[in-house]
């Protein structure tokens, strides 16, 4: 593939947000203009206006797909949001608010009556109304439940029975099971007699009499072998399988590790109760990477960008919070060493760049460690290896670029022991940012919490006070 065939996508995605603002743009100006304009007829004359523009605007929306549709939604203001949002069909409304992110996702049911959200969640499957029903209004879910047949009632239930982040929230109830002692023509004819298959269906999935789980039949073994022969000699006997309980995002790494498509999910006896699905594990581990980004960052949940400025405040103030007290701190070491500050003033110049060089060097460290983390690939074991791996690498940076400002330094003021101290500084606070930023997201695997959960903000505080004390201790020792 080349260059400009894998950009295609995002630009035409990008052309039809483009599209659609400059439909929403013109409809607004010859709305305005037809609305200035005074005559006999000019209620007729707007009616007729506004029907058209915005025909053409359902129109293009009638043209792209959900997802699609769902992107454009996320990239409006929340008024140009809601007012193309009003001209999506409502056959169509389940399928984007579940391809919206959850801040658009609240926007869009506040500005739904109930009887809406009702219409909407009646076309969609147990496991896409378990993801969106603790969105909806108590009453709302009370008359869906109601209006279900006893077995999507009782698969709804057991998927709102699994906390958030396992794999029976997950899972998919849609799937094709077969028995093994048919033939494969039997299968095949069986298959014809299927409106269509599930999304993703690349195996069907081999059950005996009690719907415990013997194996799965891949589809592509299916059309290349024997009519004659049965699904027992054809299928695969030792599938990878999962259990409800599992760790979602575990499932997700073995997903990627076996290049599957689909998987079959069992109970504690080997009897099959659902499926996972490649699409459900690309969101997660989609959603698992933003979630990671904002916790790098100290934010509490996914902001909508275009939210009130209220709402986003009480996103992001926590965290604030905690780093003014930490910058509060560094001042105080700051504090200390006025005297020394106002000796040599160069101090002042030189001690945000071993501050700002420790920060870099602990935010790399640390997103190393919670990559290692999310993969598994950090245990009690090999934690004192990772320590001495990381002060390696940071001793040796330190030594390298500690000696170029070293140099610089004394090229600026004609000292050759402030270019030491430099150098000495400079080592000192990568070796300490190094040595936290293993510690920091390990400490708070340890206690229970996200490893990532502002890890970004403690690394700069601990590497901002203790570069400002190193540096100016060491000034002041050696160099006053």
């Amino acid at each position: 593939m080349t260059e400009a065939e894998a950009k295609k996508p995002q630009e035409s995605l990008q052309d039809r947000l483009a599209q659609v603002v400059e439909l929403l743009q013109r409809h607004r100006l010859v709305e305005d203009l037809t609305h200035r304009q005074e005559g006999p007829h000019q209620d007729r004359v707007e009616g007729l206006v506004h029907r058209q523009n915005l025909a053409e605007l359902q129109r293009k929306l009638d043209d792209l797909h959900s997802a699609d549709v769902a992107y454009i939604l996320e990239a409006l203001p929340l008024e140009d949001r809601l007012a193309i949002w009003q001209l999506v069909k409502a056959d169509r409304d389940g399928d984007i608010l579940l391809e919206v992110s959850d801040a658009v996702r609240e926007t869009l049911l506040a500005d739904m009556e109930d009887h809406e959200i009702l219409a909407a969640a009646k076309e969609m499957d147990a496991d896409e109304l378990a993801d969106l029903a603790s969105e909806l209004p108590r009453d709302v879910v009370h008359e869906l439940m109601e209006t279900l047949d006893a077995q999507q009632r009782e698969r709804v239930r057991s998927a709102l029975s699994y906390e958030e982040e396992q794999v029976g929230a997950l899972m998919d109830f849609e799937m094709v099971t077969i028995r093994e002692d048919v033939s494969l023509e039997v299968v095949l004819r069986y298959l014809r007699r299927l409106k269509e298959l599930p999304g993703h269906t690349d195996k069907l999935f081999v059950v005996d009499y009690d719907g415990v789980l013997k194996g799965v039949l891949s589809i592509k073994r299916l059309l290349v072998n024997d009519p004659e022969k049965q699904v027992a000699e054809v299928m695969a006997s030792d599938p990878v399988s999962f259990h409800p309980d599992e760790d979602a995002y575990d499932a997700a790494q073995a997903f990627e590790r076996y290049d599957l498509i689909s998987a079959p999910v069992v109970d504690k006896n080997g009897k099959l109760i659902g499926r996972l699905t490649i699409d459900e594990m690309v969101d997660l581990i989609r959603e698992e990477s933003e979630s990671e980004v904002l916790n790098m960052a100290g934010l509490r949940e996914e902001e909508d960008i275009f939210a009130s400025v209220w709402k986003s405040v009480r996103n992001r103030w926590a965290w604030l919070a905690v780093n003014l007290v930490t910058a509060f701190m560094a001042s105080r070491v700051i504090g200390l060493f006025e005297g020394s500050i106002e000796k040599l003033v160069a101090l002042a110049a030189l001690m945000p760049i071993v501050a700002g060089i420790g920060g870099n060097s602990g935010n790399q460290t640390i997103t190393m460690i919670v990559r290692a983390m999310a993969l598994d690939q950090v245990s009690t074991g090999n934690t004192s290896r990772l320590i001495r791996k990381e002060l390696g690498v940071a001793l040796i940076n330190g030594l390298v670029w500690g000696g170029v400002i070293g140099i610089v330094a004394y090229g600026l003021y004609d000292s050759w022991s402030l270019g030491v101290v430099m150098t000495a500084a400079m080592t000192l606070n990568l070796l300490l940012a190094a040595l936290m930023g293993v510690l920091i997201p390990m400490t708070l695997m340890r206690i229970g919490r996200d490893p990532a959960m502002g890890a970004s903000v403690m690394i700069t505080a601990v590497t901002d006070s203790g570069g400002f004390f190193i540096f100016l201790g060491l000034a002041s020792l050696f160099l006053l």
